[in-house]
C-alpha cells in the first residue's frame, strides 16, 4: 500500500482467530465452463455496474489487452514491489502461496489456495505455517516449482538494500539468523529459522509471535517462487522468470513490457485464473490525461493504476450519459495525505505542525481530486468502514478551509510569527498530486509559509526520494504528498506500515519517515496480545488518535475513485481484494 488500494480481510494475530468473521457476497461470479458456444450477450454499460457484479461476463478468450501507467513500475520483481496496481497485475507472471480470487465484492477478499494445494496449517500456538505446494507446478522453462524456489523468493525479498520497495512484514515477523542481510551478502547463510522447504513440496514458516492471518501474507508477492541458478539480483525484474499463465514476451524499463502466453502454465493446477486474453501490451510513462482521454476512445483498455480518471476527463464523463454510463466510482480504504516531517526544521516543533493543520485549506484537496467523485475530507487517518474507525477532529475548521487565527497564534507559538519556508514533494507523473501541492501552497501562504514544489519520478519516489530519511531531510522536504490504502482493512492493515517507527528504512524505501513515535510502536505490540476484538478495534483508534496529536501526518481525504471501463472489455469487476478493477479475471472481445 503505502501506495496500495486496500487489500483483504484479515485477523492480525493469534487473539484474532477467535474474531475472524466471514465475509459475505451476493454477487453471481462469471461461469468458467470453458464452453465458448453458448457465450452471454454483452451487457449494455451502466453506472456502477462493476460495483455490485461482473460487467459482461464471457469465457471467451483471445484477444489483446492494452493498459497504459502514467508512470513506471516501482519494479516488476515480486521481491520489489509495493503498488496496489502491481500487485494485482503480478498474479498475471507470478504465482504466490495464495492469492485473491476474481470473485466481485466481499469474496474477492478471500484468500484461496494458489501454489499451494491448502491454505496454510498453523501450529496450536500460531507461530509455525505450513504450505504443501500443488502437483504438477512448472516455470516458463518447463522447469518443477518446488518448495525450495519459495523459500529462496521469500528469503532474497529480505535485502531491502537491493529491493527497497517490497512490504516489511515477513522481515519484521519471521525468525531469521541473527545479522541475517539476504542471500547475497549473507550468501550460504542457513535461513531455515525462518522459512525452510522441508522437502521439494513443503514450505514452513516460523514465527517469532503469534500472527494467525498469515495467509492474507502468504498473498504478498514475496512468496511468488524465484528459481536461485537464474536470479540477477537488481536485475531480476528484465525478465522474472514466470510461474503464471503469462510471461514477458518484451519488456523495455522506462517504455513498457508485454506478456504472452506461458505453454508450461498448466489450467489444471491453477482454478483461480481464468487466462482470457492472449497477450497483454502494457505502456509506462504515459501522460495521465492522454491515458483517459485514450481509454475513452477504444484505444487502450485500462488506466492500469486504478486511482480513477483526471479531473479534466472528469469534467467529459459525468455529463455525458454515455460515459459516465461506462464508469464505476467505487469507495476505497485509502487515505490522500500530507506527511510532516519532524526531522526537516522548523517542523522539529510540534507547533508548527500544528500550524500546518490549522492553515492547509482542504478543499483544494477534495479539488484536485475531482470533487466528490474522488473522496470526502477526512480528519484522521482511518477511513470509514475499517475497524477502530472514530470521529476525530483534533484541527477543527470551519468547512475545511482552515482556522488562520488558530495557524498564527500556534506559528507564533513555535517562534514562527511570520512564517517559514519548506518544500513540499509528489510524484511528477500525478497529476492530482501536483494540484494537491499546490492547493497546499496557496493555502499555507495565507499565515507566510512559504512552499516551493518538488516534483520526483513515481517508480523511486519512495526508494530514492520522499521515502529515503536522509534526502529527506537534506532536501528540506517538511512535506510530502502520500497516499495509503490498507494491505488489508483492519486497523493494523491500514495503520502499522505507515505509522510504527520501526518499519522506517534509512536506504530508503520508506511507507513512512514522518511518525517516531515510541508509544506507537508499544500500542502495535500491546494490539498483538489483545484476544478481544472490541478492544483491539479501540486501539487502532487510539494509535490514529495519538498520531494525529502529535501532528505529522495532514489528513487530506478519504478516497473514492472514478473508473472507466475500456470497450470491449469483459468479466469486469471491483471486488474487496482489489478495489479496483481485478486484471486478473478481465478479457477482451476484439
Amino acid at each position: 500500500m503505502r501506495r496500495k488500494p486496500a487489500l483483504a480481510v484479515s485477523a492480525v494475530t493469534v487473539a484474532l482467530a477467535m474474531g475472524l468473521a466471514a465475509c459475505g457476497g451476493t454477487s453471481t461470479t462469471p461461469q468458467k465452463t470453458g464452453d465458448q458456444a453458448n457465450q452471454p450477450a454483452a451487457q449494455a454499460d451502466k453506472f456502477d455496474a462493476a460495483l455490485t457484479g461482473v460487467f459482461n461476463p464471457s469465457t471467451k478468450k483471445g484477444g489483446t489487452l492494452k493498459l497504459a501507467n502514467s508512470g513506471d513500475w516501482d519494479s516488476l520483481d515480486p521481491a520489489d514491489t509495493y503498488y496496489g496496481y502491481s500487485w494485482n497485475f503480478i498474479r498475471l507472471y507470478g504465482r504466490a502461496l495464495t492469492m485473491f480470487p476474481g470473485k466481485p465484492g466481499a469474496e474477492g477478499a478471500k484468500p484461496v489456495p494458489d501454489l499451494a494445494a491448502e491454505l496454510g496449517k498453523p501450529s496450536a500456538d500460531f507461530k509455525t505455517w505450513t504450505y504443501t505446494l500443488r502437483d504438477g507446478l512448472k516455470f516458463e522453462d518447463g522447469s518443477p516449482i518446488t518448495a525450495k524456489d519459495v523459500a529462496y523468493g521469500v528469503a532474497r525479498s529480505f535485502d531491502r538494500v537491493t529491493f527497497p520497495n517490497g512490504p516489511t512484514y515477513l522481515n519484521d515477523l519471521l525468525d531469521w539468523p541473527k545479522g541475517y542481510e539476504g542471500p547475497y551478502k549473507s550468501k550460504g547463510v542457513d535461513f531455515s529459522s525462518a522459512v525452510e522447504a522441508t522437502d521439494d513440496k513443503t514450505v514452513v514458516f516460523h514465527l517469532k509471535q503469534p500472527f494467525s492471518g498469515f495467509d492474507y501474507l502468504a498473498q504478498m508477492s514475496v512468496t511468488m517462487p524465484v528459481p536461485q541458478a537464474k536470479d540477477t539480483g537488481a536485475k531480476y525484474q528484465e525478465h522474472v522468470v514466470s510461474s503464471g499463465p503469462y510471461m514477458f514476451e518484451k519488456n523495455e524499463i522506462g517504455k513498457g513490457f508485454s506478456l504472452v502466453r506461458n505453454p508450461n502454465w498448466d489450467a489444471a493446477t491453477d482454478p483461480n485464473r481464468p487466462a482470457l486474453p492472449d497477450r497483454y501490451e502494457v505502456s509506462t510513462n504515459v501522460n495521465a490525461d492522454d491515458i483517459d482521454n485514450r481509454v475513452i476512445s477504444g484505444d487502450l483498455h485500462v488506466a492500469i493504476e486504478g486511482t480513477g480518471v483526471q479531473p479534466a476527463a472528469l469534467s467529459k464523463i459525468l455529463p455525458d450519459p454515455a460515459l459516465k454510463a461506462r464508469a464505476d466510482n467505487p469507495t476505497i480504504q485509502r487515505l490522500w495525505y500530507t506527511s510532516i516531517n519532524p526531522t526537516v526544521k522548523p517542523f522539529d516543533n510540534i507547533d508548527c505542525r500544528i500550524a500546518i493543520q490549522y492553515a492547509a485549506d482542504k478543499t483544494g484537496y477534495v479539488a484536485a481530486y475531482g470533487g466528490s467523485t474522488g473522496g470526502e475530507i477526512a480528519t484522521g487517518l482511518l477511513p470509514p468502514g475499517i475497524p477502530g474507525h472514530q470521529k476525530l477532529d483534533l484541527y477543527p475548521s470551519p468547512e475545511g478551509k482552515g482556522d488562520l487565527a488558530k495557524a498564527k497564534e500556534h506559528l507564533t507559538k513555535c517562534g514562527q510569527p511570520n512564517g517559514f519556508e519548506t518544500n513540499i514533494s509528489y510524484r511528477a507523473e500525478r497529476d492530482k498530486e501536483k494540484k494537491t501541492a499546490e492547493a497546499l501552497k496557496e493555502s499555507l501562504a495565507r499565515v507566510g509559509i512559504n512552499v516551493t514544489l518538488k516534483p520526483y519520478p513515481l517508480a523511486d519516489y519512495f526508494s530514492l526520494y520522499a521515502g529515503k530519511p536522509s534526502f529527506v531531510v537534506k532536501e528540506n522536504l517538511g512535506l510530502v504528498v502520500n497516499g495509503w490504502g490498507s494491505d488489508w482493512p483492519d486497523g493494523y492493515g491500514f495503520l502499522q506500515q505507515i505509522t510504527d517507527s520501526r518499519v522506517i528504512r534509512e536506504g530508503g524505501g520508506s511507507s513512512n519517515t514522518s511518525v517516531r513515535i515510541p508509544d506507537v510502536d508499544k500500542m502495535f505490540d500491546d494490539s498483538m496480545l489483545e484476544a478481544d476484538t472490541a478492544k483491539r478495534e479501540q486501539m487502532w483508534g487510539a494509535i490514529d488518535k495519538r498520531v494525529m496529536e502529535e501532528s505529522v501526518i495532514l489528513p487530506g481525504i478519504w478516497a473514492k475513485s472514478l473508473l472507466v471501463r475500456g470497450k470491449g472489455v469483459t468479466n469486469v469487476m471491483i471486488n474487496d481484494g482489489q478495489q479496483m478493477y481485478d486484471y486478473v479475471a478481465m478479457g477482451v472481445q476484439e
